[in-house]
């Protein structure tokens, strides 16, 4: 059996970042709905690297590069595909700036995102054309990380292809899927975890998490997850108001794109959420879209 590439974690819960979209308009960013996270990279660089600074002194174990959307396919829509790896570099650097300047032991996670819309398994598409986009990404971000984290995945097909992308990298792989808000548990394609984690257990994956929906969705599926045995269980979720089927992250919902915040879900509700994460096993928590610094802190106080 093949060795499966891990990274030296805390023997205490690991603790992940938050939210960086919505903290960067809050901040004052300009949005681009497409390409938010690029956008973020060519005209406030600093304060990404502000945003990681905060969730490093707030106590994340873990910090995510700004490289959710810095896609092909979404930077050709706004005429900046050339500057694909320029940009998935440069937020790379603003990680290291940011784990330079922390004065403690912190992980950078490389995101690998979904290529065709966020919860649309319907338009995951073949293997072999997303896998080597996948690749691509994934090589371009492997020297700058200590592990590549594959998230918000909407389908098993899609984390196939993109953790087999990134196994090939030799870094550590944790994968994440997305859940479907009726809070059975189940990936928005309908798949279970266990069926989820099938389909990628040839490969030398050592972590495998939930995120992007609400946290009593994750509720729903940790006990499940944590149940696999088949590697580090976590969760992630968003303090937005449930997803609907039909939202896309590509400026195409009505409004602003935003979801409204749940006023329940501050940093006190939101980790009595992830309390329950980790009495059903999970090994690693944290923020998705909505969570703040101040969330992190709060999770912070529960996994020490």
């Amino acid at each position: 059996m093949t060795d499966i590439p891990t990274v030296s974690l805390p023997r205490r819960a690991v603790l992940l970042d938050g939210g960086m979209g919505r903290e960067l308009r809050r901040r004052g960013v300009p949005i681009l709905e497409t390409i938010w996270s690029a956008n973020a990279l060519l005209v406030a660089p600093d304060v990404v690297r502000e945003i990681h600074d905060d969730f490093i002194a707030a106590g994340a174990d873990v910090i995510t590069t700004n490289t959710y959307g810095v896609i092909r396919g979404d930077l050709a829509t706004e005429g900046v595909e050339d500057r694909f790896a320029e940009l998935n570099i440069a937020a790379c650097k603003l990680a290291q700036e940011a784990r330079a300047a922390a004065g403690r032991r912190v992980l950078i996670a490389g995101s690998l995102p979904p290529l065709r819309g966020s919860y649309r398994p319907d338009l995951v598409g073949p293997f072999d054309e997303i896998e080597p986009l996948y690749r691509e990404q994934a090589e371009a971000l492997m020297p700058h990380v200590d592990l590549l984290l594959c998230e918000t995945m909407s389908s098993a097909a899609e984390a196939l292809a993109a953790a087999t992308a990134a196994c090939a990298t030799g870094r550590p792989v944790w994968v994440s899927w997305t859940l479907h808000e009726d809070r059975s548990g189940r990936l928005r394609s309908g798949e279970t975890v266990a069926e989820a984690a099938k389909a990628i257990a040839h490969l030398p994956v050592s972590g495998l998490l939930v995120n992007c929906c609400s946290p009593e969705s994750v509720s729903a599926a940790m006990p499940a997850l944590a149940g696999l045995g088949s590697g580090l269980a976590g969760g992630y979720a968003n303090t937005f108001r449930p997803v609907p089927e039909d939202w896309r992250l590509d400026g195409e919902n009505e409004g602003d794109g935003l979801l409204a915040l749940r006023d329940d879900l501050g940093p006190e509700g939101y980790a009595r959420h992830a309390q329950a994460w980790l009495d059903a096993g999970a090994r690693i928590i944290g923020g998705c879209c909505g969570t703040t610094p101040d969330h992190i802190a709060r999770l912070h106080e529960l996994v020490h």
